[in-house]
C-alpha cells in the first residue's frame, strides 16, 4: 500500500490541462479563466459623484450661496464648466463637471429657485470618485476560477468574452449485480445504486460535465460494453469491482483493454482498494464500491483530478484546522478520514467526530460536514487539541 499523498501525486500525474475555449461572459460562471483579462477602460471612466447633491465651484462654507446652472444624472452629463459661485444639481454616478471643487450632499443644502445656500454641517469629504479609482485601462485580472464577483469586475472592464478551459467530461460507471437504479424494484438480494449520484454531483461542483453510464454487471462482457461507452470521456471513474474477490472484475477487464496501472491500494480508511491508471490515453480512477469509501475517495482524488484538468494551479484538497471538542483514541497504520461535524466556537472552528464511523452508513455521512484527518500512527488526542480536517 502507498500513502494518500503518494496516491494523490500519481493520480494528478495522470491528467493534463485540457484545451481552452472562448466563452461569452454570461456563460463563464464557475469556469477557470486561463489567461489574464485586461481592462479596456478606466473605472470609473470619469470623475463621478458619490452622492446626490450639488457640485460647486468655490469654498464650501456655512451659509455660502451658489447659482444653480444645470443638472447631471447617471448617463446624462452636463457639458459646461462651472465658474466661481456656480453649482450643478447632480445625482450619484453622474460625471462631475469641469471646474467643480466638491459635491455637497443635498441634506446640507437649502434651495430657493435657482439659488442654494449651504448648511452648517458640511463634512470634510469631496464626495467625488476620481477617474480610475477602482482600476485603470491596462490593469489585469489574473487567471482564476470565475466567481460572480469576478464576472462583475470583468464586465466593468468591458471584457465581453474570456478564455477558459474546456469542462472535463467524466464518465461514471457503477458496477455490480447487486445494484438497481432508484425507482426500480430491487430483488431481496439487491440494493439501490447511490454512489453515482453523489460522485456526479461532486464532479459537477468541481466543474465537470458528467455522464452516468449504465450499471455494468459482474461479467466481462458487460464491463467491456460499458467501457466502450466511455471511450470519448476525459476521465473514467468506476465504482466497485476493484477488490480481489471472484466477482471483482474491473481491474482485470481494464487491464485486458490496455490499462497501465499507476497504483492499487492505499494506506487509508475508508478507501483502501483504490486503483488508478491510464486506459488507452484516458485517465481512469477505480473507486471502492462501499458508499462512504467511494465518496471520501471522490473528495480526495477525483475532484483534484478534475480541477487539475481545468488548469487550476492548486488542485489538491485544502486542509483546515479546528479544535477538538471530544477526545480521540490513537490511530493505526492507515490514515483515517473520520466523518465529523465542524461548528464555529468562541475560539474559532470546533470539531467532533461522529459516533458511528461504519463506512457503509450514508446517514452518518449525510450528517457530516467535514472529514477529520487522523494521520498514520497519530497518538491519542485530547479535548482542545488542534486537528486537520477537510470540509465537505
Amino acid at each position: 500500500m502507498i500513502s494518500v499523498d503518494e496516491a494523490l501525486a500519481l493520480s494528478l500525474g495522470l491528467v493534463r490541462p485540457l484545451e481552452a475555449e472562448t466563452l461569452p461572459l454570461a456563460q463563464a460562471a464557475g469556469r477557470y479563466m486561463v489567461q489574464p483579462a485586461t481592462a479596456r477602460r478606466d473605472q470609473p471612466p470619469f470623475a463621478a459623484s458619490a452622492m446626490d447633491g450639488y457640485a460647486i465651484r468655490g469654498p464650501a462654507l456655512p451659509a455660502a450661496q451658489f447659482d444653480v446652472v444645470g443638472e447631471a444624472s447617471a448617463g446624462h452629463a452636463w457639458a459646461g464648466t462651472l465658474t466661481n459661485g456656480q453649482a450643478l444639481r447632480i445625482f450619484t454616478g453622474a460625471p462631475v463637471p469641469a471646474g467643480a471643487d466638491q459635491v455637497v450632499i443635498q441634506e446640507n443644502v437649502t434651495r430657493d429657485g435657482d439659488r442654494i445656500t449651504l448648511g452648517s454641517d458640511l463634512g470634510t469629504g469631496r464626495n467625488i470618485r476620481p477617474q480610475g479609482a477602482d482600476f485603470k485601462a491596462g490593469d489585469s485580472l489574473s487567471a482564476r476560477l470565475l466567481r460572480a464577483t469576478d464576472l462583475a469586475l470583468l464586465a466593468s472592464m468591458n471584457v465581453a468574452a474570456v478564455c477558459v478551459t474546456r469542462r472535463p467530461v467524466v464518465a461514471i460507471i457503477a458496477t455490480g449485480d447487486e445494484l438497481v437504479m432508484p425507482g426500480e424494484t430491487p430483488r431481496p438480494d439487491q440494493i439501490i445504486a447511490s454512489n453515482s449520484f453523489a460522485l456526479a454531483a461532486m464532479a459537477q461542483h468541481a466543474g465537470a460535465i458528467t455522464r452516468m453510464l449504465p450499471i455494468a454487471r459482474d461479467t466481462e462482457a458487460s464491463l467491456h460494453a460499458v467501457f466502450a461507452l466511455a471511450q470519448d470521456a476525459d476521465l473514467i471513474v468506476t465504482i466497485g469491482g476493484a477488490s480481489v474477490g471472484d466477482h471483482d472484475l474491473v481491474g482485470k477487464v481494464a487491464a485486458d483493454l490496455g490499462m497501465k496501472r499507476a497504483f492499487y491500494k492505499i494506506a487509508m480508511r475508508p478507501g483502501k482498494p483504490l486503483m488508478a491508471g491510464m486506459l488507452n490515453g484516458t485517465p481512469m480512477l477505480g473507486l471502492p464500491g462501499n458508499p462512504i469509501s467511494s465518496v471520501v475517495c471522490g473528495h480526495l482524488f477525483m475532484m483534484p483530478m478534475i480541477r487539475a484538468m481545468q488548469g487550476m494551479p492548486a488542485p489538491t484538497p485544502i486542509l483546515q484546522h479546528a479544535r477538538l471538542t471530544a477526545p480521540l483514541d490513537a490511530n493505526g497504520n492507515r490514515a483515517h478520514y473520520m466523518r465529523a461535524e465542524v461548528q464555529h466556537g468562541p475560539q474559532g472552528p470546533e470539531i467532533r467526530s461522529l459516533d458511528n464511523q461504519d463506512s457503509a452508513l450514508l446517514t452518518v455521512l449525510s450528517a457530516a460536514n467535514a472529514l477529520l484527518l487522523r494521520p498514520i500512527g497519530d497518538g491519542p488526542r485530547a479535548i482542545g487539541e488542534m486537528v486537520e480536517y477537510l470540509a465537505i
